[in-house]
């Protein structure tokens, strides 16, 4: 697998530009199904945590609901000008919250041991010595 290094910001854009291609897998392929959009997301948010850099694992379960919300925008099934289309994101976003959270600590927890790895590294050679 690789192993690129993602900054904060790196991340963030990879989350969004991630979660726009689940959304255009969803429309185009199940007709805008936010459940596969759901299931898209989680690879999408994993990814995200483990390829952001070190320094910046905790930008990982920040930017990864911003992500799911730009991504399911497109989907969302809202009509009728700015109000409706706000309206079907909100729609969206509280009706399919499970997957939105289910993401989040997915990213989260991936981020965490990462970190506990981190930090178990270093201490590692102060023990021997």
């Amino acid at each position: 697998m690789p192993r690129p290094r993602l900054t904060g910001l790196g991340g963030g854009l990879f989350a969004c530009a991630g979660t726009l291609l689940a959304a255009g897998i969803s429309w185009l392929l199940f007709g805008s199904s936010l459940f596969v959009y759901g299931l898209l997301f989680l690879p999408v948010a994993a990814a995200t945590a483990l390829w952001v850099r070190p320094a910046d694992l905790i930008t990982a379960p920040i930017t990864v609901p911003i992500a799911f919300a730009a991504g399911v925008w497109p989907i969302s099934g809202g009509s009728g000008g700015f109000g409706g289309q706000l309206m079907g994101l909100v729609s969206a976003l509280s009706l399919h919250a499970g997957w939105l959270y289910a993401g989040t600590l997915v990213a989260a927890l991936i981020a965490v041991v990462r970190k506990a790895v981190l930090i178990g590294r270093r201490r590692l050679p102060r023990r021997v010595a």
